[in-house]
């Protein structure tokens, strides 16, 4: 019988960590040993997360107060900047998912563009692996550092990878048109996150192509065209908890569309492709590790609607570390993920 696996979590305090507290909960196979929140060192979970009292759990330290030659793989859910500094540091040994964007980007040069300052742990950078597990599967069973995906870089590519590598569609004519749940912005106070400010609207933001995801479009499309492929990508915040979907509008034959996408994920068990003329709705898989997709025909022709949702705390961000987690300890790809989507 496969030994349980000892885990650590770092910036256990966020709304990530506590995701992965509540996954890993439910895995047979894995033992949260240590969790570290620099602010809230010396609380329990169950203060800082209340609906995690029925947990057993270790107290929150800071993380020089771990001890990682007991730990198998360690989870880091810290800040950016802050997890390149954390990682650079840690035993050269040990497994590690990060959740940050520190190792998102190949080229150094384009993480400073677009994170305003240059990396310092550029040879971690070198090794990491991207953490989109569908595409990345092999890669990711061999990596010491895995790099999980921005969850808005992960919808829009679960949409467009396939068809891109298909050549399917017009490569200068996509736009990506995408609504976000507020917790992707973190558990910090923002005066923009307030009940009154958020409530009641949606509030498009980072427009005009500034937003950080586009860099994750821009590297991985382009490798898969194999020349620059640029998107037009707008987000839009929603006076809700959790939950991605994009509208992805392209020029190309949507039945033909469907089939690829179809043909695609047709094995992928958190991959699912609903019938052509459908549209997936972000309460459908709220809380779970699925991605549902649907493929609309556009009333003008030779054009279709590509349309792409996820919950962005587990499938855009835990769930897919515990799932590229489970590669990395050649455990099961699907376990301690399997639980059905939360509705109402």
């Amino acid at each position: 019988m496969t030994q349980v696996k000892n885990i650590a979590i770092l910036g256990a305090s966020g709304y990530t960590g506590a995701e992965l507290v509540r996954l890993i909960a439910t895995h047979p196979l894995m033992n949260i040993v240590a969790m570290s929140a620099e602010r809230k060192a010396g609380q329990e979970m169950a203060e800082v997360f209340p609906h995690l009292r029925h947990l057993d759990l270790p107290t929150l330290v800071k993380i020089d107060q771990i001890d990682f030659s007991q730990v198998d793989l360690c989870f880091c859910a810290l800040p950016h900047a802050t997890s390149q500094a954390v990682i650079s540091k840690l035993p050269k040994t040990l497994k590690i998912v990060d959740l940050s964007a520190d190792f998102r980007l190949r080229d150094p040069e384009e993480y400073a563009k677009w994170y305003g300052g240059k990396h310092d742990a550029l040879e971690c950078q070198a090794e990491a692996v991207y953490g989109l597990t569908e595409f990345y599967r092999e890669d990711i069973k061999t990596a010491r550092l895995v790099a999980g995906t921005g969850c808005n870089a992960a919808t829009g590519q679960y949409a467009l990878r396939p068809l891109i590598e298909a050549g399917l569609i017009d490569l200068d004519d996509i736009i990506i048109d995408l609504k976000t749940g507020v917790s992707g912005a973190g558990r910090s106070p923002k005066e923009m996150l307030l009940h009154a400010e958020l409530s009641e609207g949606a509030h498009p933001y980072a427009i005009g192509g500034t937003h950080r995801h586009l860099a994750e479009f821009d590297q991985e499309f382009s490798a898969i065209a194999g020349r620059p492929v640029k998107v037009q990508f707008t987000p839009t915040l929603l006076p809700a908890n959790r939950g991605i979907i994009a509208n992805v509008y392209v020029k190309g034959d949507a039945e033909r569309i469907y089939e690829a996408l179809k043909s695609a994920y047709d094995d992928e068990q958190f991959m699912q492709v609903l019938p052509f003329g459908q549209a997936p709705s972000s309460r459908h898989v709220r809380g779970s590790n699925f991605c549902h997709i649907g493929v609309c025909a556009d009333r003008l022709s030779g054009r279709a609607m590509v349309i792409a949702t996820l919950d962005n705390l587990t499938k855009g961000s835990s769930g897919q570390a515990l799932q590229n987690a489970n590669l990395m300890l050649n455990l099961p790809e699907e376990m301690g993920l399997e639980m059905a989507p939360v509705f109402p």
